[in-house]
């Protein structure tokens, strides 16, 4: 590493470090503000909130303050001609540009590793703080298809991976020709395993006057193989928190059973690919930034590009919301659109470039 690019990382991360606390400061600050009267009075569960919405925060700060602290960097650039500097000392664009490129990329990648972990669960766990939930949550009723099966949970506890009231029914045309009733079912080794069975199967052939019902008993039976309580939980729910891991999981899942994944694949997509639309964002104002100070406009350069960077990501966030309604499919709305995105910035930035 050259001079010249620690001295524009060490000016482009300090920038970037003022405006990602500022922003965590404000939006962190301002919703314990409006919710200060629902957070229980344990300082323990408001040092959590506090700590859960700061990431939750994360996720959106973390990509805006990649491109605010750019525009900073440049600015300070323009005001103080170090361009004229970098260029007489013989720095090509690339090499201005490239540093902040390969540390952007290195801190969205940083933020994707950090969704694969339980903390991409920080909204519905600061939720559930404010619902009085975070130590005793449960789910009723929950129903749902797997192979040629029909389970039933009467209650669902997903913190202590276990359920009660299991009700397994199988199905063959439009009869129902298996049941098994359990008490209690434990989730281990990625399987539910119901214990205390009893298995109720009915002939092939009835007749109302001569056949029995065949019951049995067994002391474990597993079911619902790969599903974890998380999955469970948030299927059923029809939530938008996943990990990327569990993402992956219910997808390959949920399409094994003919259950549409839509949504859940465009959670995935706003996970891992929609945070790098900042990328180009940073290409373009590079490209449309000025080497001297003398004739331009940084009040206007300033301005287009933070309104610029918050109409594009304003453009992402409601395809994905368009996407989770279930309105197009989520390779349609997000992947296709990211790749028109990255072509044009490519083009105009060349373009502005070579001009």
């Amino acid at each position: 590493m050259n001079i010249l690019t620690r001295y524009i990382l060490k000016k482009y991360l300090i920038n970037f470090i003022i405006v990602l606390i500022s922003m965590e400061i404000f939006f962190v600050g301002i919703d314990f503000l409006q919710n200060f009267s629902m957070i229980p009075k344990s300082a323990n569960l408001r040092l959590l909130y506090i700590l859960y919405n700061a990431f939750f925060t994360l996720t959106l700060a973390l990509p805006l303050s990649i491109v605010f602290g750019w525009i900073i960097t440049l600015v300070v650039f323009i005001k103080n001609n170090e361009f004229v500097a970098f260029n007489a000392i013989g720095a090509t664009n690339r090499e201005i540009l490239s540093p902040v490129i390969t540390i952007s990329i290195f801190l969205l990648s940083l933020l994707i590793l950090l969704q694969m972990t339980p903390l991409a669960y920080s909204y519905d766990q600061k939720k559930r703080i404010l619902d009085n939930e975070y130590f005793t949550n449960s789910k009723s009723d929950i129903f749902l298809k797997y192979n040629d099966y029909y389970v039933y949970f009467k209650k669902l506890l997903p913190l202590e991976k276990r359920a009660e009231g299991i009700h397994i029914f199988k199905i063959s045309g439009k009869d129902v020709v298996e049941t098994i009733v359990g008490e209690k079912a434990y989730f281990q080794n990625d399987r539910w395993y119901v214990a205390d069975v009893k298995i109720i199967k009915k002939p092939k052939d009835l007749d109302i006057e001569s056949s029995k019902l065949e019951v049995t008993y067994e002391k474990f039976l597993h079911t619902l193989d790969g599903f974890k309580p998380k999955i469970l939980d948030n299927v059923y729910e029809s939530r938008s928190e996943f990990s990327i891991f569990d993402a992956i999981s219910a997808v390959a899942l949920l399409k094994e059973q003919g259950i549409n994944t839509d949504k859940i694949r465009s959670i995935l997509y706003n996970q891992i690919v929609i945070p790098f639309f900042v990328i180009p964002l940073l290409l373009l104002i590079f490209a449309y930034a000025s080497l001297n100070s003398r004739f331009f406009n940084i009040g206007k350069f300033t301005s287009i590009s933070i309104f610029g960077t918050l109409v594009i990501w304003g453009i992402f966030f409601v395809l994905y919301k368009f996407t989770g309604g279930g309105v197009i499919s989520p390779e349609l709305s997000i992947l296709l659109p990211m790749l028109l995105w990255v072509t044009i910035s490519i083009y105009f930035y060349n373009k502005k470039i070579n001009s």
